[in-house]
């Protein structure tokens, strides 16, 4: 399963209206970069308040909203390669501030071990957005090829991580952990919405990591080719 780079165009393509009024509205692609980051970073504070559904919300929020800024470059022909610069490096610094918000929150939980799927997380979607980097900094997947590479790009992240933290919040009765267990000795009663965000954080780190090993394998294939189609080219 990937999602290719045609449905995003579809996606992103319904967006484009708003993003227009927005742009009559005085705003900028880079001033919408920025303000998708703050909206982020909003959420990233309201999960450090374990305040799921909210800060879940708003999470999604900065992300759709982040749609905005490359939408309305690309449909007012201003798109440049310092925004993009800038697009890419504040998508990966709001991601990054928003499993540290999540990490303070499960940490305050009382939940011991719930922080550390949060960092596996972030770690695997990192390196996500690494191998993407590293590869077009070396020639492979030129133009947007290898954002199509792979089963859970940051979109898919996104919507697994917003379900996670709503249901997370919907389902939040107790269970009872015996002693010890994760919660430490003398057991405890843990939130049974904490262990849905866990469950959430899992799949994204499995995920990200299929993901990773996708594009390693999707780069190893094209330097093959490109090593055969040299070899060739002596030959003749």
């Amino acid at each position: 399963m990937t999602l290719s780079n045609e449905s995003r165009d579809r996606f992103k393509g319904a967006f484009v209206p708003l993003a227009l009024a927005m742009g009559r509205a005085g705003l900028t692609p880079d001033l919408l970069t920025l303000i998708g980051f703050a909206i982020t970073v909003l959420g990233a504070l309201l999960l450090s308040q374990q305040s799921w559904l909210l800060g879940g919300l708003v999470i999604f929020l900065g992300g759709i909203f982040d749609m905005f800024d490359g939408t309305l470059a690309r449909a007012t022909g201003r798109e440049s390669r310092f925004g993009a610069f800038m697009d890419s490096v504040f998508d990966r610094w709001g991601e990054a501030v928003v499993y540290v918000g999540l990490i303070a929150g499960l940490g305050a939980s009382g939940w011991v071990g719930a922080p550390v799927f949060a960092a596996a997380a972030m770690a695997a979607a990192f390196m996500v957005s690494y191998t993407r980097a590293r590869a077009e900094g070396l020639g492979f997947g030129a133009g947007r090829g290898m954002a199509a590479v792979g089963i859970m790009p940051r979109e898919v992240r996104l919507v697994i991580l917003t379900a996670g933290l709503v249901l997370g919040a919907l389902l939040g009765t107790t269970i009872t952990v015996p002693d010890g267990g994760f919660a430490g000795a003398g057991g405890a009663a843990v939130p049974f919405g904490i262990v849905t965000i866990e469950i959430a954080l899992g799949i994204i780190a499995i995920g990200a990591t299929i993901t990773t090993i996708q594009r390693i394998l999707h780069v190893r294939s094209q330097a093959l080719q490109l090593s055969t189609n040299h070899s060739t080219e002596n030959q003749t």
